[in-house]
């Protein structure tokens, strides 16, 4: 009976543990955001001076506004290809299906710097200038993948006969893909554009084989900065980042159960 009655401490002592080391880094960074030194690594006293700063540094703050939009344009670009592409492999047979099948997964499998070179390789020699444009393209051309992979597995599991019941009632195809298909695929869609967007976000690799000389990014930003050593105004802007991610992830669990009981209704 003692043995028993350990195991559930030592399992939530494993789960704490491990929840623990998972955001330790994160609460440090919070705690030296505060830090009137320089330094990250003495906290000599309590400031709010970096988050000031912050919105004078005009490098950084650009480097974030590209970060931003090119994560939000390749994620919608990413999701209505790639939700096509799924449904297409799902729903139709072709010539070279199968192949198509394989080829989808080597861009998730392989490693980055290789992608990256790669890319550079497309972009030299179809003269395309680096810049914005190239980052956008590379973003693209890695997120795809993803979505596919999130919305064939979806599509899997959804029942056919929902899909055969409203043709059999008159609908078109694109009825049926619009009113019927695309709902019940919605939450493959959803995590795919969430991957996507994550990947995109915080990529270094392929953004800098793929950025020119005056596009940076906030990965690069913080990457280009390591050596000379990162400035406290990061920390605040990872700080904000992290408080609006925490106020949506509320918000969007609030209106989901919101939405759940209203169906129980």
């Amino acid at each position: 009976m003692r043995r028993l009655k350990r195991v559930p401490k030592m399992r939530h002592f494993y789960i704490y543990s491990v929840l623990f080391l998972l955001f330790l880094p994160i609460f440090i960074l919070i705690f030296f955001s505060f830090n009137e030194s320089k330094l990250n690594a003495v906290f000599t006293s309590f400031t709010f001076d970096w988050y000031v700063k912050l919105f004078e540094n005009s490098d950084l703050l650009d480097a974030f506004k590209n970060t931003i939009l090119i994560a939000v344009l390749s994620t919608s670009i990413s999701v209505v290809i790639g939700t096509l592409s799924a449904v297409g492999l799902k729903k139709f047979t072709f010539k070279g299906k199968s192949l198509i099948d394989k080829l989808i997964y080597i861009p998730i499998v392989l490693p980055e710097i290789v992608l990256g070179i790669s890319l550079l390789s497309v972009f030299a020699l179809t003269n395309l200038e680096l810049g914005f444009g190239t980052v956008l393209l590379a973003h693209i051309s890695f997120s795809v993948p993803f979505v596919i992979t999130s919305v064939r597995a979806t599509l899997f599991a959804l029942p056919q006969n929902v899909e055969s019941a409203a043709v059999d009632l008159g609908a078109s195809r694109w009825q049926v893909f619009w009113h019927v298909t695309l709902p019940l695929i919605r939450p493959g869609i959803i995590s795919g554009a969430l991957l996507a967007f994550a990947l995109s976000m915080d990529d270094v690799v392929i953004s800098y084989f793929a950025a020119g000389p005056g596009t940076n990014t906030l990965p690069l930003y913080v990457y280009s900065n390591i050596k000379t050593g990162i400035s406290p105004d990061v920390n605040a802007l990872t700080t904000l980042m992290l408080i609006f991610t925490i106020i949506f992830l509320a918000l969007s669990a609030h209106f989901q159960s919101k939405a759940r009981a209203e169906r129980e209704l």
